[in-house]
């Protein structure tokens, strides 16, 4: 049997330019649907034929549009979230609960500015700043209770805020349930205010104003990581946090810090739900968004501008699956196989990074020298 060593053949230095990066995850992903294409096939659907409707109802049309750019809008902020927390070495699984949590304060604050709550209406602009606010102090509060027990006693961040999950599960399952359950046999709030909702950018379609404050959240992100002593330090910490205590950083409050951040980011994942979709808070609320936020982030890189892309061709995928499934019978199972190849293949596709192939010795020629190189050329 053929040993990696045999026809892998390690770099001197990674690739690391951007050119390669897209080269290398457009190949993954080309490879991946190549691969998904047969899953089709038990059904008598065309592969390519099936790939094009996909893409034409999830990009297509206006309507298209806009359900994709919902359901992406959640995801880049979990997205966002996960690059803030993980680059600083803090690998927050909790955003599940943060979503949740972030729905509560955002159906809270907008139940109380009613006109019968404690509050009452509030003009918009003041409303917005407020349910903002709050909702991301919540969810900052409720991830740095983890970000805490990591920074300042050790524990295990991973099992601490999968833990935490089931705790914001339960406690909106008693927000419905009971202080602020609607009248009726549903476990829900009442409707929010109309004054409360998102606005809807794009004519015909539900697709609100929440994808915009992502786009500039991600902008945010993206320049105090890379542009702010802030980041820096973040960023230092989490790749080698014996370096950053010699280089005089704290990095318990780094830690800290990154829990705060992260968890207000993945609390706006749940703002924008209930303000722009479901307009109350009811069970079941966002479930299984906090770890596809996680893919997200996973698929572009860890960067902000990839996790856009990643978030909104991800939302597309589930856009052209659903309907797929009640226009041709394709089971929407098949496309989120095709997203878990695109996954593990973008994942994989890295080794590229490191090792060149070297195709002489991959099919048995030992004549000639080539290889499969991966760089700014390709």
């Amino acid at each position: 049997m053929m040993s990696k060593a045999s026809f892998l053949e390690r770099r001197q230095t990674p690739k690391e330019s951007s050119s390669v990066t897209i080269f290398i995850t457009a190949l993954a992903i080309i490879l991946a649907l190549l691969f998904g294409s047969l899953l089709f096939l038990p059904f008598g659907v065309d592969p390519f034929k099936a790939y094009s409707t996909m893409v034409e109802l999830s990009f297509g049309t206006l309507r298209g549009i806009g359900y994709t750019l919902i359901k992406a809008t959640p995801l880049i902020f979990v997205g966002l979230g996960t690059i803030f927390a993980w680059r600083s070495g803090f690998f927050y699984l909790g955003f599940e609960g943060t979503i949740l949590i972030g729905a509560a304060a955002a159906v809270w604050i907008a139940l109380l500015t009613d006109t019968e709550g404690a509050i009452g209406p509030l003009p918009r602009l003041l409303f917005l700043l407020l349910v903002f606010l709050v909702s991301f102090v919540a969810g900052g509060i409720w991830a740095g209770i983890v970000g805490v027990m990591r920074g300042k006693f050790g524990g295990n961040e991973v099992i601490l805020s999968l833990m935490m999950n089931f705790v914001a599960l339960f406690l909106v399952n008693y927000l419905v349930s009971g202080p602020l359950r609607a009248p009726g046999d549903l476990p829900q709030t009442p409707r929010i205010p109309q004054a409360t909702i998102l606005d809807f950018i794009i004519p015909g379609t539900r697709a609100h104003s929440g994808i915009l404050l992502a786009l500039f959240a991600a902008i945010v992100v993206w320049f105090v990581l890379r542009k702010t002593t802030i980041g820096y330090k973040q960023i230092v910490a989490g790749l080698s946090p014996s370096a950053a205590w010699y280089g005089g950083i704290n990095v318990g409050n780094r830690v800290i810090l990154a829990a705060f951040i992260g968890g207000g980011l993945g609390a706006l994942a749940g703002m924008v739900e209930v303000l722009g979709v479901h307009f109350r808070l009811l069970d079941g609320l966002g479930e299984g968004t906090g770890f596809v936020g996680i893919v997200a982030a996973l698929l572009g890189k860890l960067h902000s501008i990839g996790v856009v892309i990643a978030s909104i061709l991800y939302a597309g995928m589930e856009v052209g699956a659903d309907v797929m499934q009640r226009r041709a019978g394709v089971p929407s199972s098949v496309i989120f196989v095709i997203q878990s190849l695109i996954v593990l293949f973008i994942l994989a596709s890295d080794i590229l990074r490191y090792y060149r192939i070297n195709l002489s010795k991959l099919f048995g020629n030992d004549r000639g020298k080539k290889t499969l190189e991966v760089d700014s050329s390709t």
